[in-house]
Parts: C-alpha cells; sequence; structure tokens
C-alpha cells in the first residue's frame, strides 16, 4: 500500500520561503506521479502543480507559477515544493497526492497524504 507523507509546513513572514516534502513509502517513487494540492479556509481545494513519474514533465496553477517549484528524488522517494515569495494568500493546508503506478498527472488520484499547514502572516 503506498502511505504518503507531507512535512515542512509551518509559519512563515510574507515574501519568506519554505520547502515541503512529501515522502512516499510502500512502493518505489520512479514511476509514480505526484502532485501537490492546497485547501485555505473556506475555498475548494486547489491542484497548484505536479510532476509526472511518466514523462517528467512538470506543472503549475497559474497562482504559484513562477514562485513555486516542484521537483523528485527518486532515491530518497520524496518529491519537494520549494515555495518562494510567499503571500498571505498562500495560506492553506497543503497536501501531496498520487495516482496508481504509471500514471500520469491529472488521472485520478488515489493516494493521498493527510496534510501540512502552511501558514504566511506577520
Amino acid at each position: 500500500q503506498v502511505q504518503l507523507v507531507e512535512s515542512g509546513g509551518g509559519l512563515v513572514q510574507p515574501g519568506g520561503s519554505l520547502r515541503l516534502s512529501c515522502g512516499m513509502s510502500g512502493f518505489p517513487l520512479l514511476y509514480y506521479s505526484v502532485a501537490w494540492f492546497r485547501q485555505a479556509p473556506g475555498k475548494e481545494r486547489e491542484e497548484i502543480s505536479c510532476i509526472s513519474g511518466v514523462t517528467g514533465h512538470t506543472s503549475y496553477a497559474d497562482s504559484v507559477k513562477g514562485r513555486f517549484t516542484i521537483s523528485r528524488d527518486n532515491a530518497k522517494n520524496t518529491v519537494y515544493l520549494e515555495m518562494n515569495a510567499l503571500k498571505h494568500e498562500d495560506t492553506a493546508v497543503y497536501s501531496c497526492a498520487a495516482p496508481g503506478e504509471y500514471k500520469d498527472c491529472r488521472m485520478p488520484y488515489t493516494f493521498w497524504g493527510q496534510g501540512t499547514e502552511v501558514t504566511v502572516s506577520t
């Protein structure tokens, strides 16, 4: 069974940076696509980035493009989300998710982490 565990959330000032990690256990990460989602209070969940385990392609929502970078270290079974120039509106619970092995981004996401909270505030 695939398990995903996020870490790295916390309180950061506007303009600051954080790096989130999504660790996979149960299976090798190599051929899994992994997406990052976030859900702010009172808002719908939003997919903000994905890295394909099929093509290596990365994608970003317009709201984070140019500020966030997704990457993966298959040897560590971990996907990262580097977040820079953080804004108040980036405050949310961030979760990672994966579809089944060999499936690309935006296929139905089967496996989900529990989430890590990011608060951008002075």
